[in-house]
């Protein structure tokens, strides 16, 4: 975290209180989450510089920004068309090469087959809260053995949670922390 600037994440309007350890707004009803969350969810993530890392909600492009710094490469979808853009921005900006964004419905996970396969990442992260538990399409594309962190709930009852997939369609879950997350929404907009 120390190596990316979240200063040059948030809007001007806000750049005064960019290092401070508050949840603060990016537009359009999104913030950016705050330093000590992101941590939290990145440290749960147990990175490594092979993973390959799908996020849901890229939002500015803060987390986006950490995490390419600790895996090998990092798949973002973000929903809001002016958001993405302007992470990409960010991204050509910072010359983060290992970052691939898409504006898309990130419920349904990555949409597009890598290395002509279907898709399946060794860690997920979700920066958007499901209400009941992670959509399907996102469980599929985790990798046996992988690592999925989502904030699940309604609002005022969030929990962070981990989900790693073992067997099959088994998976074990552990509650990590109460949050307070946007809700996972559909479509593009």
């Amino acid at each position: 975290m120390e190596r990316v600037p979240r200063d040059a994440f948030v809007p001007e309007a806000v750049k005064d209180q960019a290092w401070d350890d508050t949840a603060l707004p990016i537009g359009l009803g999104q913030t950016i989450s705050q330093p000590w969350v992101v941590a939290k969810m990145t440290q749960s993530l147990m990175l490594s510089d092979r993973d390959q890392v799908l996020e849901i909600g890229t939002g500015c492009g803060y987390q986006t920004a950490v995490l390419s710094h600790l895996a090998r490469r990092i798949y973002t979808i973000e929903r809001h068309k002016p958001l993405a853009a302007m992470a990409q921005e960010r991204f050509d900006t910072l010359r983060l090469r290992n970052v691939t964004a898409l504006c898309a419905d990130g419920m349904k996970g990555w949409p597009h087959k890598l290395a002509g396969e279907t898709p399946q990442f060794n860690k997920i992260i979700v920066t958007a809260a499901a209400r009941h538990s992670p959509p399907q399409e996102l469980l599929d594309q985790l990798a046996l053995g992988g690592v999925m962190i989502i904030p699940v709930g309604q609002p005022g009852d969030q929990h962070l949670r981990a989900y790693r997939r073992k067997e099959g369609n088994e998976y074990s879950i552990q509650n990590l922390m109460p949050v307070r997350f946007v809700p996972l929404l559909p479509d593009i907009a």
